[in-house]
């Protein structure tokens, strides 16, 4: 495995499970200094105490927690080099927008969108001091796609993320601060695992329509975050970058 992060410092926040996992994982693996912000202390510390890194319990909706937790990245290695804004729900009270109440469509939307919104907001001035940076924002694949099987808050708060990663993307690409999001197809974790253990049938309509036939692996997304964050990528930002299995561009699926 090639050090393509040997001396920078990477934050990852839903760094305890699942996707932010595997990326922790993936860039330690090439040598990054890894700061985990996650809600959940027991997971995240874990995760942390793996690689050797750094854990901050951090909830992603409150901003003194998300800036305390790029302070403590900057305090503890010197500045910060990556940013995975990562963090997000997919509640099973999400759903049509006949059934979503008020209170889940705000909920979603504070974890998923707005949180993004703060770490960018975080992360940002401590890479224009350094004149460099790399972010990865984590949005999906339903949101350059429609589904009747709907999580109406979810969809619109990855819609947000994109369009918000595009602007930050094209905004400070002089300032040597690249931008990209993030697009999964569905991922075998613990969220989606929760999400359709009640709902077999749930699960299976929308399997069918992966070309690939099977759901991502966490680490096969991990090596795609890799990529966007390392100088590999050095001519992308602003880019909606999808890593779905083909399902966005299936029309008819093979047997």
């Amino acid at each position: 495995m090639t050090e393509r992060f040997s001396g920078r410092t990477a934050v990852v926040t839903g760094g305890g499970s699942g996707i932010g996992l595997a990326t922790v994982r993936r860039l330690a693996s090439e040598g990054a200094r890894v700061v985990i912000g996650d809600i959940d202390p027991g997971p995240g510390k874990a995760a942390a105490d793996e690689v050797s890194g750094l854990f901050v319990q951090t909830d992603v909706t409150s901003q003194e927690q998300v800036e305390a937790l790029f302070a403590a990245a900057v305090d503890t290695y010197g500045g910060v080099d990556v940013a995975f804004n990562n963090a997000g729900i997919s509640p099973p009270e999400d759903d049509s927008i006949l059934d979503t109440g008020i209170d889940v469509w705000r909920k979603v939307q504070e974890v998923n969108l707005t949180s993004v919104y703060l770490c960018c907001k975080a992360a940002i001035p401590h890479m224009q001091r350094q004149g460099r940076g790399a972010i990865v924002n984590t949005a999906s694949f339903v949101a350059v796609m429609g589904a009747a099987t709907s999580q109406i808050s979810y969809t619109a708060s990855k819609g947000g993320v994109l369009a918000m990663t595009r602007e930050l993307g094209v905004q400070f690409a002089r300032e040597g601060i690249r931008v990209n999001a993030l697009c999964p197809g569905p991922v075998d974790t613990p969220l989606l695992q929760e999400l359709f253990a009640a709902d077999p049938e749930r699960a299976q309509r929308r399997l069918v329509h992966i070309p690939m036939g099977r759901f991502a692996k966490p680490e096969e997304i991990a090596s795609t975050v890799a990529f966007l964050a390392s100088d590999d990528a050095g001519f992308i930002t602003a880019s909606t970058f999808l890593v779905d299995g083909g399902i966005s561009g299936a029309y008819v699926t093979p047997l």
